[in-house]
This record gives C-alpha cells, sequence and structure tokens, in this order.
C-alpha cells in the first residue's frame, strides 16, 4: 500500500530504486499522481487495475471450483447456474468478493448423503447478501461520483442523478456533504432560473438535520429531483465579472445622487438629484447607478427559461433605454457628463433642449414603445431600423420579429462596431445585419451589407430622422426601401412644439418676459406646421394611409446648477441658450434673465415636456 508510506519514507526509496537496489512493487487504491511523489513516480510504471467483466469472474468462479491445490477440486462442488449469475452479479467487478461468497457457500452448505455439496440460488444470495461499492470518501471515488452527481442534475436528467444519489448513500456518504453541493448548485446552475431551488434545498438540508437517516434519505431524493427538473440558469456567474472589473478597473467613485445623504448631504451635496424610484410609474426610473467610469457595462444578461424569463424582457428593455440615453447624449470629446450642456450646432437647438433632463432614458424607452404599437411588427418580418445609434428599436424589433430577419442601419462605425459586439452574444441566426449609411445614401449601405441586393422591408422603423428640409428625399429614399404593402413609422422631435425654457421661471417684469418669449419662439419660426410639410412629402413620394401623430411626454425634472450655469455660459463655440437671447436682449436684461433662473431653479422640480411626431405610411 504504497500510499501509506509518507514524504520522507517515499524519498528514502528513491536512489535505492533508482541504481536498481530496490525493485518497488506497489499497489494503492488512491491516485498514484496525488499519493506518490513526483521523482519516484517518474521513475516507475504505473498500471490502472480496472473492474473484472462477467467473463472473467466466471472464469476466477469456475477455475476455483476445479483447482486442487487452491480450491475445491478435490470436492464434489455443483454450483447453479443462477447462483453463479448471482454471484457474478453482486461481485460487481471484484474477484476477492466472489472468491470470499463463493467459500462462505460451499463451507457452509451440508454435504449430500453422497458427499456432493449444491450451491444453490438461495445459498448464493444468503453468502454475498451485500454489493460491493468501489467507494472511498476521500480518494477519485469519491470525488468522481459527486462530479457525476452534480453534472447529471445540472444536466437535467432525473435518472441518473438519482442513481449517484443512491451509489453515494448505499457507500455511506455524509449526506451533509452532498447537501452542501446541492446547496451550491441551487444557485451556481439553477439561479434565478427558478428562484425557490435554494429554498428547497435550505428546507431538505434543515428537514434533514431533525430527521436524521434512514428517513432523511426523503429529504436528499426531494432536492435531487427538484434541482434536476428545474430550470437551469447560470446567470449568478456575471457576480465574477463584476469581481473581475473591480480587480481590474480604477477605482470608480460613487456618483454624488447615490451617497449617503444623512452626513453630508447640505455641505457637499451628497444625495442630491437622486430620484426615488417608488415615487414614479412601475416603481422604476431611468437614473445613473454605476459609477461614471462604467457606465454602459453590462455583467448580469438574463436567460430566457423559468423565473428569469419572465423578467428578462423587461430587465433588457430598461437597459437598453437607459444606455441609449447614455450614448445619445455623449459630446464629441467622449466624456460622459450626467446632461448635455452645448447644441452641436444652432440648427439641433430642439435636440439639445429636449436631451438636457435627467430622464432621457425613459422617455426614450416610451418613444420606442410607441413606434411598436403603432408598426405592428410581426413574427416572419423583416425589418430595418432607420437610424439604429445603440440598438434601442433594433433589440425590440428582434424580441418582435424572432423568426424574421432585422437589419441595423448607423451612421458611424462606432455605432455600427457597438451593436456588433453587443449581438455577439445571441445565437448566429438571430443577429442584425448592421450596415453604416448616412442619409442619401442607405441603398448603397444596405447593398454592400448584403453583397448584392438587399431585401424589400416589411417594416422600416426610424427614431430621430424626422427633418423637415429633408422630408422629400429622406420619404422618397424609404419608399424604395418597402417591399409592396411594406409599413414605415418614423418618429422624430417636434421643434415647433420644444420646451420653452422662459416657462419655467417668473422673470417678473412683463416687457422682459415678452422680449425672452419673443427671442426662444425666434429660434423655432421655420417649425411651423411640421405636420403637413411631413405627411406632403410622404405622399409624393407614392406612399398612401399616411398618418402625422404627435405625442407630448411629460416628465417631472430637476435641474442641477451646473446646467443652469452652462446655459448662460457664453463664448464657446456652440452657441448656448445664453448666445440665442443675446441677439434679441441687452446684457443688462440678459443679466436679469440669468440671474431668474439661477436663483428658482437650482434643484428644484419642474415639469418637463418634450413632443414627438409620429408619421406612419404604407406603400401600395
Amino acid at each position: 500500500e504504497v500510499h501509506r508510506f509518507n514524504k520522507a519514507q517515499q524519498d528514502a526509496l528513491l536512489p535505492w530504486v533508482e541504481n536498481g537496489t530496490v525493485v518497488l512493487i506497489g499497489a494503492t487504491t488512491e491516485n498514484p499522481y496525488f499519493e506518490v511523489n513526483k521523482a519516484l513516480l517518474s521513475r516507475s510504471r504505473v498500471f490502472e487495475l480496472t473492474p473484472l467483466d462477467e467473463g472473467d469472474l466466471r472464469a476466477v468462479a469456475r477455475q476455483a471450483l476445479a483447482d486442487t491445490d487452491r480450491g475445491y477440486g478435490r470436492m464434489d462442488v455443483t454450483l447453479d447456474e443462477d447462483a453463479l449469475d448471482h454471484l457474478v452479479n453482486v461481485a460487481n467487478g471484484d474477484a476477492r468478493a466472489l472468491l470470499n461468497a463463493l467459500e462462505l457457500a460451499v463451507e457452509t452448505t451440508e454435504p449430500s448423503d453422497d458427499g456432493s455439496v449444491v450451491v444453490t440460488c438461495e445459498v448464493a444470495e444468503e453468502s454475498i447478501q451485500r454489493r460491493a461499492v468501489l467507494y472511498d470518501k476521500e480518494g477519485d471515488a469519491h470525488f468522481d461520483t459527486i462530479s457525476a452527481f452534480i453534472k447529471s442534475v445540472r444536466g437535467s436528467d432525473p435518472d441518473a442523478a438519482l442513481y449517484w444519489l443512491a451509489k453515494m448513500v448505499y457507500a455511506g456518504e455524509d449526506p451533509r456533504f452532498i447537501l452542501r453541493r446541492l446547496l451550491i448548485l441551487a444557485s451556481e446552475d439553477v439561479g434565478l432560473g427558478d428562484p425557490h431551488a435554494l429554498e428547497i434545498v435550505t428546507a431538505a438540508a434543515s428537514a434533514y438535520d431533525y430527521v436524521g437517516m434512514p428517513e432523511g434519505r426523503f429529504h436528499l431524493a426531494q432536492a435531487t429531483l427538484y434541482l434536476a427538473t428545474a430550470p437551469k440558469s447560470n446567470s449568478t456567474m456575471a457576480f465574477f465579472d463584476a469581481l473581475a472589473a473591480v480587480e481590474k478597473e480604477r477605482e470608480a467613485e460613487v456618483p454624488d445622487h447615490l451617497k449617503d445623504a444623512n452626513r453630508d448631504a447640505e455641505g457637499l451635496g451628497h444625495g442630491q438629484g437622486y430620484l426615488y424610484p417608488h415615487a414614479y410609474q412601475d416603481h422604476w426610473v431611468a437614473q445613473q447607478y454605476l459609477p461614471d467610469t462604467l457606465q454602459g457595462k453590462v455583467f448580469y444578461r438574463p436567460s430566457g427559461v423559468g423565473y428569469e424569463g419572465t423578467v428578462r424582457t423587461e430587465v433588457m428593455r430598461r437597459r437598453e433605454a437607459q444606455i441609449a440615453a447614455l450614448v445619445e447624449s455623449e459630446p464629441d470629446d467622449g466624456q460622459l457628463p450626467r446632461v448635455p450642456t452645448r447644441p452641436r450646432a444652432e440648427r439641433d437647438v430642439e435636440r439639445w433642449l429636449e436631451r438636457a433632463v435627467s430622464r432621457a432614458g425613459q422617455r426614450l424607452a416610451a418613444v420606442r414603445d410607441h413606434v411598436f404599437a403603432l408598426a405592428d411588427v410581426r413574427r416572419h418580418e423583416v425589418v430595418l431600423d432607420l437610424n439604429a445609434g445603440s440598438g434601442l428599436l433594433t433589440w425590440e424589433a428582434l424580441r418582435r420579429a424572432p423568426e424574421g430577419q432585422v437589419w441595423a442601419l448607423t451612421r458611424s462605425l462606432r455605432d455600427a462596431e457597438a451593436i456588433s459586439q453587443t449581438a455577439g452574444t445571441l445565437p448566429e441566426l438571430q443577429r442584425p445585419i448592421v450596415a453604416v449609411g448616412r442619409p442619401g445614401d442607405r441603398m448603397a449601405s444596405l447593398s454592400a451589407a448584403a453583397k448584392g441586393q438587399p431585401p424589400a422591408f416589411d417594416v422600416v422603423l426610424g427614431r430621430d430622422v424626422l427633418t423637415v428640409g429633408q422630408a422629400d428625399s429622406l420619404f422618397a429614399e424609404v419608399s424604395g426601401l418597402l417591399a409592396s404593402g411594406g409599413r414605415v413609422v418614423l418618429a422624430g422631435v417636434d421643434r415647433s412644439a420644444a420646451q420653452r425654457l422662459h416657462r419655467l421661471v417668473d422673470l417678473g417684469d412683463d416687457s422682459l418676459r415678452r422680449k425672452v418669449e419673443n427671442a426662444e419662439e425666434s429660434i423655432y419660426e421655420d417649425a411651423n406646421r411640421p405636420e403637413e410639410v411631413l405627411a406632403a412629402a410622404a405622399e409624393s413620394a407614392g406612399l398612401t394611409t399616411v398618418k402625422v401623430d404627435r405625442r407630448t411626454f411629460t416628465s417631472k425634472e430637476t435641474l442641477p446648477r451646473s446646467t443652469l450655469e452652462a446655459w448662460f455660459d457664453r463664448g464657446s463655440e456652440r452657441p448656448s441658450y445664453s448666445d440665442l437671447l443675446g441677439r434679441h436682449l441687452s446684457e443688462r436684461e440678459l443679466a436679469s434673465v440669468r440671474a431668474a433662473f439661477l436663483t428658482q431653479l437650482p434643484d428644484t422640480e419642474v415639469t418637463w415636456h418634450a413632443t414627438y411626431l409620429f408619421v406612419t405610411a404604407r406603400r401600395p
């Protein structure tokens, strides 16, 4: 039994084995690669002894009965065939167990009058009542059997799971060890596929402590069967991705609005700007929870089975809305401010005003939902997202048309790569086809992605694509992309109804108020009657059943002082609110307006309006 030699004893044998003085023949029931020193093992040849098959065992039994020196060859012994079958079956590949049982059967059977001994099946059953099971609580059999058990439960095979459980219980394994492994599996492999799994196993472990064996086997079996038949999800592994981020990423500070407000709220502003979810519809509001450096990072990827399948869609849709708000509010320099404070150009003032709020994600989610309510996408249809951006409409289209095909057209290579990377987690046939193309070049971009003629689309969707000045070219392009009978739903901000900032404050002086109102309205003077312009453009492109729907989304917002100060910051490359007002107001009047904003609005909740236009049409 070479594993019983300690390290020092094995080392002492080494030089004598190496020079040939000692020929070492060792046997072990343990794994020699763990129990024998590496140096000694490298100078040895390892043979693995496996269980004997039935033919070998029958040969051993017959030889024992025929051998006159070491067996019963001198006696008249008859071994019935069914008795031999029983001995071979119960010996379980172990010749020693077979010979011991055969010896006991022969020695304890009374000879007949003529001196012959007949071993019947009944005698054989008495001689070997318990099957020999190869199992040891600390060796290979222990680890191999528990491994087979866990893998059977993970693989949802209740029959195999019960077999390996029975083998461990039969061999005397500690039931608490089995229950500990089941407790781990309940969270690691079942997880949120069935949140009750952990409760069931915990209850079984507690019940076993009360009851003990042998009745405790019922609790072991119940826990095993529940886990083996439960829907599986290993999404809890997301924790280790988060742990890796903590280990590798630079330490990130807790955002101010998430900090404890009980200590430094007044002096440092901790907790200010936090939105209490229970104060909003569905007890949810889009706001920043991750540190600034990890915004957009995804750890948890819910599976589509069991309980997790019921919450997966809502988790993904909320995340997509928040990521869309984050990515699409991102300035050119790549920084991630809490709110954008500069328009990209004077013609984009309405986009800046619409996005200069904290809950863009919630509003984008509402826009997405209304687009799909109008589009009525069917499971088998081919869908094009005309301005995919972060993929807000693309991901929803994939959910709505799992048997069809979804195309995502982005305006930048960066957006295309981001969508492709995210889609890499999906099965290949369920991924969107991504192309890069700008207005006027969409057909060529889709053809390049298709490596030929792109399909005619059943549904064309688009968000932030409605521009009154380019409506004719937009709808002409869209009409060429639609299949016969295809539908189009396009959404965009209504400039004519954008939030007027002067309505948020009391300017006191009526004359000043009128001046500010006229100055602000001048920003949108070219945006009159957009519904008529858009409808006419769609009809002239050959589309029918054209309808323009207007919806206003209202929310309660708290504007931080930094945003208000940025509105009145002058002299930068991009025009601010103050720059636009300065074309119509004197410096004194502008100073009065600034004072009113900075006095009345910081950290005060206001009602914010954002109005969208939705154009629906159909190709004949």
